[in-house]
């Protein structure tokens, strides 16, 4: 299977007549007005500067395929274990599938801790059927660093679905974002996974025959690795660190 038979999510766009006349944040966001994008490859990354709306349209894209809008599976859909409640932008988009996933995830790396704290009352819950820990490595994700626990999630809950992430370089080493590369690969090439991230990281960005939506212009175009600003400083700052030391300082 290629292209785009390996995508679940096809399209959103939103419906103007359901934005609040006084347009309040994340009405505001420039990308909004307009917002009609499609999703034609089975990784899809969104890019730009803080503020630019990324991970609110990601929350809220994630939020209209059923998933928490703090994050986890739709088992946690009940679970009121994050600090957000809802999602407006999602109210006002509409959403095209090509088929419906038998599973997915929606991974907020700010918000881990309370999902860890989600699954360790589950387990203390004598009316809690089955086993909280069973698809998230066996154990509490308190016991194991930010990276360790997000990699136990990434390799033991990621299978066949759609998946949202939203900057898991939060919690990664650069040698662990290599290691979410290559879980990645796997699961896309099997022909049967949909990733859509927010992302600040330049390594993530190099996934082969990924879509790049830069959110630093309100149409969202497409653009290539290294017409990202991601790419190009992190490149230059380790080519010359001096020079950009020279400017930080003002010299």
């Amino acid at each position: 299977m290629s292209g785009d038979g390996w995508v679940y999510l096809s399209d959103v766009r939103i419906v103007e007549e359901r934005i609040p006349a006084e347009r309040p944040f994340p009405f505001s966001l420039p990308f909004v007005e307009g917002l009609a994008l499609r999703f034609s490859t089975p990784v899809t990354f969104f890019v730009g500067e803080n503020g630019t709306g990324k991970s609110t349209l990601l929350e809220a894209l994630a939020v209209s395929c059923r998933f928490p809008v703090s994050g986890g599976g739709r088992n946690e859909l009940g679970g009121a274990h994050g600090p957000e409640e809802d999602s407006a932008l999602s109210r006002a988009l509409r959403l095209s599938m090509r088929r419906h996933p038998r599973d997915g995830y929606f991974f907020r790396a700010e918000f881990e801790a309370h999902f860890a704290s989600l699954l360790d009352a589950r387990a203390k819950d004598p009316w809690f059927i089955g086993d909280p820990y069973a698809r998230y490595g066996g154990g509490s994700l308190h016991a194991r660093s930010h990276g360790e626990a997000f990699l136990d999630i990434i390799g033991n809950r990621v299978g066949e679905g759609l998946y949202f992430l939203d900057e898991p370089e939060s919690a990664l080493s650069p040698q662990r974002q290599l290691g979410l590369l290559a879980i990645m690969s796997d699961l896309v090439g099997a022909g049967a996974s949909q990733f859509v991230i927010a992302t600040h990281s330049p390594i993530l960005l190099t996934f082969p025959g990924a879509t790049i939506v830069s959110f630093d212009d309100a149409r969202l175009p497409r653009v290539e690795l290294r017409e990202t600003s991601h790419y190009q400083i992190t490149r230059r700052m380790l080519e010359a660190p001096e020079r950009y030391w020279g400017y930080l300082r003002g010299e």
